[in-house]
């Protein structure tokens, strides 16, 4: 059997040897690969015509697999984005594991009332909702006013780039939250920050945790965070266990701890 994931860019990924790890630990045949996808309409097209048994999607394609799809499960149909495919009866069936999974990688968080989320693509919208059911209030700060309607209608707070700039050149003004979520691709291929440092600069000054969905390397929000003493995760973890949940898709077995060991001892492999 095959499987993938697909994203641009791709060569990152620490998928492939996650889930091959726990293929080998249930003696499951299968093979994980990775695709770099240039065109996010052609998605669907090459999972069929490569008969690929289930993929996940990564950036920037969670929302063009949310409108190709056959049929969307769970979640996945209020949060507009997914993250995993899987052939079943000659449809493509979506799901969204990045929501549950990114509930347990902040587990160790306590006390979260209030978020900043910086980003407003397919994997904000997963967080968004996932911290939504648990009634936190979230505040959107994005480049543009692009998906501001979803995030409204969520009952989220949105800001773009130009609003911030005015809210903070009136002075006086500093915002505090509790967590600062940065769900863009800002620092995975270069060294670019979620935001303006003029105003990012004070609100991780005023946080108390932050999370990077990005894993594997340091980033200039990481490193800004670390600067500050912020108790700060990268997106390891969240990693591993939306993993987990699709790698359960993907076999039809339920993870047990052995599993999920196993996955995590893969995914730190160099």
């Amino acid at each position: 059997m095959k499987f993938t994931i697909y994203g641009n860019p791709i060569q990152h990924s620490k998928s492939p040897q996650m889930h091959n790890a726990g293929f080998k630990h249930i003696n499951f045949d299968a093979i994980y690969d990775k695709t770099l996808l240039e065109d996010g309409n052609t998605l669907k097209e090459h999972f069929i015509s490569n008969h690929i048994q289930g993929a996940n999607i990564t950036v920037p394609f969670k929302e063009y697999a949310y409108n190709q799809a056959d049929e969307i499960i769970g979640l996945a149909n209020k949060i507009g984005a997914v993250n995993t495919f899987i052939k079943s009866d000659d449809k493509v069936k979506a799901y969204n594991t990045d929501a549950p999974g990114f509930l347990k990688a902040i587990e160790e968080f306590r006390d979260i009332k209030n978020v900043l989320l910086l980003g407003a693509g397919g994997t904000a919208k997963a967080i968004a909702v996932a911290l939504k059911d648990k009634n936190i209030d979230i505040t959107i700060l994005n480049r543009s006013k692009n998906n501001q309607e979803f995030f409204t209608n969520l009952k989220c707070k949105f800001y773009d780039w130009d609003d911030m700039r005015l809210l903070y050149s009136a002075g006086g003004i500093v915002l505090k939250y509790d967590l600062i979520i940065n769900s863009t691709s800002a620092g995975l291929k270069d060294d670019n920050y979620p935001a303006p440092l003029e105003f990012l600069k004070p609100l991780i000054e005023n946080t108390t945790y932050a999370f990077d969905c990005i894993y594997g390397k340091k980033t200039p929000f990481g490193q800004l965070a670390n600067s500050y003493n912020i108790k700060y995760k990268d997106g390891e973890d969240m990693l591993l266990y939306q993993g987990v949940l699709a790698f359960e898709l993907f076999t039809g077995i339920k993870a047990d701890d052995g599993l999920v060991e196993a996955m995590r001892s893969g995914l730190k492999e160099s």
